[in-house]
């Protein structure tokens, strides 16, 4: 026996899944919009970081030669 389908029936359906598939893409969409706006926020933290790093590594190397000098100058009036 073959199974007629009530025409109302099968919109019905048929819209309810559209809608749903509607709302996970949307749902889908935000996350992904959430996921790349994190990945944006940690790449400016990173960057920020490795300036701080580099700056810090400068003031070292700066430190180190101004300790050297001193050590060179007591060593030469001794």
């Amino acid at each position: 026996m073959s199974e007629i389908q009530d025409p109302k029936s099968e919109q019905d359906l048929t819209g309810v899944v559209q809608t749903l598939l509607q709302q996970m893409q949307d749902k889908f969409q935000t996350m992904s919009d959430q996921i790349i706006g994190r990945i944006d926020e940690m790449s400016g933290r990173i960057d920020d970081l490795e300036k701080n790093i580099g700056d810090l590594m400068t003031q070292a190397g700066v430190e180190e030669m101004e300790a050297e000098n001193k050590v060179k100058e007591e060593q030469g009036s001794a």
